[in-house]
């Protein structure tokens, strides 16, 4: 069965991860505490069911600890398994917690000490769900959606859910360094040192996938130093992943307002290394 643990931060987007899971054919399950994920997966497999999402998260905190446990007994009884955890900074994660006017799950625990009230505050409440999540975060593949829409994460998670079959898949990301550098990178590279097409108003409007722009950073030197040292770092370390078997690395690639250098990058690393391996492309700035 093709398995995938979707869990992450409270208001991080796991609503909307699970409804673009369930549209692309996976049974899924809201909220399941883990010690009660062998008994469902045995009971849908009895019913045939091939792909099973389930949504996991702090309010199960009796039971948490025991996820790991349970993720490595489901991939050695021969499930593919992937997990994937969503997170964001605390400001926006604030930010829509104020817009949809919700209240934080773990705000409901009754927590003597943290306020007069006996209760948590927002701020405590996120600081606390990211201790209890810090060990599941390692098991998969992260995903920061602090500058993200809805309709990019929907995109996104496609494209996972498409490239599940492979051992390895490769996310190249581009983004900008004066938004905010991105919680799920593995390794991040700064391509600020190469002139920027900004400075030409020809250029500015454009962004690195279009003709002109690719043409200006084709003819710096600096950017052909800075792609084959990204390129041949990535070359270099990816077989240990493959060996630690990860199901996920993600390299970002940033610039000052991630248009131009970083998605030149982005985009030719990623053109690279696709005849070879599974890669997906992300521009975080991009619409």
């Amino acid at each position: 069965m093709r398995i995938v643990l979707l869990t992450g931060i409270s208001g991080a987007g796991k609503s909307v991860a699970l409804n673009v899971l369930e549209d692309t054919g996976y049974y899924c399950v809201d909220n399941l505490p883990p010690a009660l994920l062998p008994d469902l997966v045995n009971r849908l497999a009895l019913d045939g069911t091939s792909a099973l999402a389930v949504a996991v998260d702090a309010r199960s905190a009796s039971s948490l600890a025991s996820l790991p446990g349970e993720y490595r007994k489901l991939k050695e009884d021969g499930h593919e398994v992937k997990v994937i955890f969503l997170t964001a900074n605390t400001h926006s994660l604030v930010a829509r917690f104020s817009e949809t006017r919700r209240s934080h799950p773990l705000s409901h625990e009754v927590h003597p000490g943290q306020n007069p009230a006996g209760r948590r505050t927002l701020i405590e409440s996120i600081a606390e769900e990211r201790e209890r999540l810090s060990a599941i975060q390692q098991l998969g593949h992260v995903i920061d959606t602090s500058e993200m829409s809805a309709n990019k994460l929907r995109a996104w998670i496609k494209d996972l859910v498409h490239s599940e079959n492979a051992p390895l898949t490769l996310l190249f990301e581009s983004f900008a360094f004066k938004v905010g550098v991105p919680l799920d990178a593995d390794f991040m590279f700064d391509v600020r040192a190469i002139p920027n097409p900004y400075y030409d108003l020809a250029l500015r409007p454009l962004n690195g996938r279009d003709a002109p722009v690719i043409a200006f950073l084709d003819a710096q030197e600096s950017a052909e130093e800075m792609f084959q040292d990204i390129k041949n770092f990535v070359t270099k370390w990816l077989p240990h992943f493959k060996r630690d078997n990860r199901s996920y690395l993600t390299v970002a690639v940033g610039c000052t307002g991630g248009q131009h250098r970083s998605v030149y990058m982005a985009e030719r690393l990623a053109r690279h290394f696709a005849p070879v391996e599974t890669v997906v492309l992300r521009h975080r700035e991009q619409t």
